[in-house]
Order: C-alpha cells, then structure tokens, then sequence
C-alpha cells in the first residue's frame, strides 16, 4: 500500500481529479453555499443589529421555558465553547440572560430577555423579506425539498 501511495504522489495528481472535486463534492458546495447566504442574511438584519448567527440563536430561545445551553448548541449544531462565545455579545447587549439550572447547578439555561424579544421582533421583517428571496432562488428544485436534504445531511 505505502509503495503504491509513494508512486500516486511522485506522478501527481490531475487537474481532471481536482475538476471533479471542485464540481461535485457536497462539502464544497454546502460551505460556499452557506457563506453567501450567511452574507446576504446578514446584509438583510444588519438595520436590527444582528447577524444570521445571532438572530438564528435569539430565536432558538424564544420559547416557554428557558432551554439548557447543551439543547441549543444541538440545535444550531455546534459545540458548546462556540456557543458561549456567541453568546457573550449578545449577554453584554442585554439580549439573553445566563442562569445557573435550579434543577442541576452544574448547567446553564438561557433567557432571552424583554430587549431580545424586541430586537427578535424588530428583526423579523427583514428575515422574512431574505427568507423569501432565498426560497425564489431555489424554486424550482422547491425549498421543502432543499430544507429536507439538508437535514438529511446534518
């Protein structure tokens, strides 16, 4: 296997090889698609002062009972380190609220706060207005499908 691996490497690799990772793989297009919309829901919020980010993780907590932080980082997909650093501004905005769980003084649930919910409510036209401009873009594969692959996928 080693010599054979040796080989590959001292003939190269083919541009055709590189062609064909940059046209199909999955990841690639996920993450470029990701970036461009993330930047164009960003652009949409910017008036309410929020990225996609933090609208995405100020709606994860608009809930009857404030959620645990490991139920929100599921959610949205990440860690928990990346999710207490997103919190952090959104916490010194006065946005969202840490507290200490009454049931296991260990873990942490996260309040929004009556000035989260008016940004949330602020924010929400301009969501919707990006949110439909996205679902055009994608019409004709249709969006509930587009929304179900991708869960397929995470």
């Amino acid at each position: 296997y080693q010599h054979n691996r040796r080989m590959s490497i001292r003939r190269g690799l083919p541009f055709a090889v590189a062609h064909k990772v940059r046209d199909t793989c999955l990841c690639l297009h996920l993450q470029r698609a990701a970036r461009v919309a993330a930047r164009r829901y960003d652009e949409a919020l910017r008036p309410a002062g929020l990225t996609n980010w933090q609208f995405s993780l100020l709606m994860s907590l608009n809930r009857a009972e404030p959620p645990a932080m490991g139920d929100v980082a599921t959610l949205l997909g990440m860690d928990r380190t990346t999710l207490t650093a997103n919190l952090k501004p959104l916490a010194r905005r006065g946005l969202v609220k840490v507290t200490v769980d009454k049931a296991d003084r260990r873990s942490r649930r996260l309040k929004l706060t009556p000035a989260g919910r008016e940004g949330l409510i602020e924010a929400l036209p301009l969501w919707k207005r990006a949110q439909a401009a996205a679902e055009r873009l994608v019409a004709r594969s249709g969006p509930d499908r587009l929304r179900g692959d991708l869960r397929a996928l995470s």
